[in-house]
């Protein structure tokens, strides 16, 4: 993507640092929420939530869809970059652990979001 289309993803951009920054930071304990895998959960909708604003945002300022594109930038860069996060929380850091699978629930997240996407988003814009 080159830097004059990155103005077009204002929103992704800001989510992607905004959680680049809660999965590096060391924040306190958290408290205990009585929600089987709210964690879990929690990483679905987040990543889920980032690439449908990709996905709106794609929509946006595009007038057809190139499949390779909104694959490669709505899909699998943010399941890249929350594998790179998981690695850097248990090896770059010493108040997070990377795990598996928060990283299986980002990519279930971003890969409902892709099908939700292609289902809904596609046809609202056209």
């Amino acid at each position: 993507m080159e830097t004059k289309n990155l103005k077009a993803y204002p929103l992704s951009l800001l989510i992607a640092c905004v959680i680049i920054f809660l999965s590096l930071y060391p924040f306190p304990e958290l408290p205990k929420v009585d929600v089987p895998l709210a964690d879990k959960w929690t990483h679905m909708v987040m990543y889920g939530g980032f690439c449908l604003i990709i996905w709106y945002e794609y929509l946006k300022t595009h007038k057809s869809i190139n499949t390779g594109k909104i694959t490669f930038y709505g899909w699998f860069c943010p399941i890249v970059m929350s594998g790179l996060l998981e690695l850097a929380q248990a090896y770059l850091t010493t108040s997070r652990s990377g795990e598996w699978m928060d990283l299986l629930a980002n990519a279930i997240g971003a890969t409902l979001a892709y099908v939700l996407g292609w289902t809904v988003l596609r046809k609202m814009f056209r």
